[in-house]
Parts: structure tokens; sequence; C-alpha cells
């Protein structure tokens, strides 16, 4: 097995590290439904992660970027669907100050994040053009199945020490103020990812550089 595992972890793990919309999922899910809430965007996004190398080792992924009709409705799919959790968690930070039952059906599930990461084009183009260097000459599907249980892992560790260090401070600062916080700020970060992949997109379609 010519895997480059070490190579792949070093590529990987900005990517894994880096804010995104798991991390913002990640963090308002924690406030609202605990480790309950963590353990459902965790999974979701590893459900996302495998369907991205399941899809790249059947060679489908290479088919839609190769149908550039096919991809711009991938683009614009995953910028609506992103768009539509950001106003959620604004909504969210608006009324947070309500009963918690009155709000806690609003917490996000599993399918919100497989979502959230399989409409990404940018996780289509990572993992043809960056996973891909390190499954090995021969690109099985077995290789890239290895592969996304490491990109796994990391981003799982990561966001269970970031959303558990977020509930050890909760205990010491206000919770619902920490709540309108993260919500509001989290789904404007949500937002301004829609909106600029949307642009990126607008940009690619007229030719721009």
């Amino acid at each position: 097995m010519n895997l480059h595992v070490l190579a792949f972890i070093i590529a990987i793990l900005p990517v894994a590290l880096s804010p995104g919309a798991s991390f913002t999922l990640a963090i308002n899910n924690t406030l609202v439904a605990g480790s309950r809430g963590l353990a459902a965007i965790i999974l979701g996004t590893a459900l996302g992660i495998y369907t991205h190398a399941l899809l790249i080792g059947l060679g489908i992924s290479a088919l839609l970027v190769r149908s550039p009709i096919i991809f711009n409705l991938l683009s614009v799919a995953g910028a609506a669907y992103l768009l539509w959790l950001g106003i959620l968690l604004l909504r969210r930070g608006r009324h947070i100050s309500q009963p918690v039952a009155s709000y806690r059906s609003a917490r996000m599930g599993i399918k919100d994040a497989w979502l959230a990461n399989v409409l990404n084009p940018k996780a289509v183009m990572l993992y043809l053009t960056v996973v891909s260097q390190f499954a090995g000459r021969d690109h099985a599907l077995l290789h890239y199945l290895l592969l996304a249980s490491i990109h796994v892992a990391i981003m799982a560790l990561w966001l269970v020490i970031i959303c558990f260090t977020l509930l050890t401070s909760a205990r010491v600062i206000n919770i619902r103020k920490l709540s309108i916080a993260i919500n509001i700020g989290g789904g404007l970060i949500l937002v301004f990812f829609a909106i600029s992949n949307l642009v990126q997109l607008f940009m690619t379609l007229k030719g721009f550089p």
C-alpha cells in the first residue's frame, strides 16, 4: 500500500483546523444541545467526508468537475444552503432570550452537517486536487477511505477540544450573552461564506481571473 500518510496529515491539518461551516455549526450546536449536538455535527461532517472519498474513488467527482453546468449548479446549491443555515443561526440569536424549549428544536442535525459538507464545491476540489496526491499510484477506493478516516479523526478531535473548552468557559461566562454572540457571529460567518462563494462563481462565469 503506497499511501503517503504522514505527508497527508501535514497537508490536511490546515484544512481540518481552519474555521468553516462544520466548525461554526459545531460551536452553535454545542451551546444548544451540549455533547449530543456536537456529536450530530461531527457525525454529519464525517459522513460528508466519506461521501467525497467515495465519489472520488468511484470517479464521480471527476465527472462532475468536467461538466461546468453541473459543477456550477452544485456551487449555487451549496451557497444557497449555507445562506439558509446562516439565516437560521441569526434568527436563533435574535430569539435566544426565549425559554430553551422554544428554540431547542432549531438545532442542527446530522443531515444539516452532511449537506453543508457534500454541497461544498471546495470540498469536491480538495479531494480531487489535494487528497488524490496522497492516495497512491493506483488511486484505490480503499486508499481514499483510509485517508478520509484520518481526516475525520483530526476533524473530530479538533471540534471536541474546541467545543468542550467552550462548555467549560460557559460555566463562568453569562451563557445567554455567549449564546447570542456565537449564534449571531456564526450566522454572519455562514452568510459571508455563501456570498463569497456566489461572488467567486460569478467572477468565474464572467471570465475574471
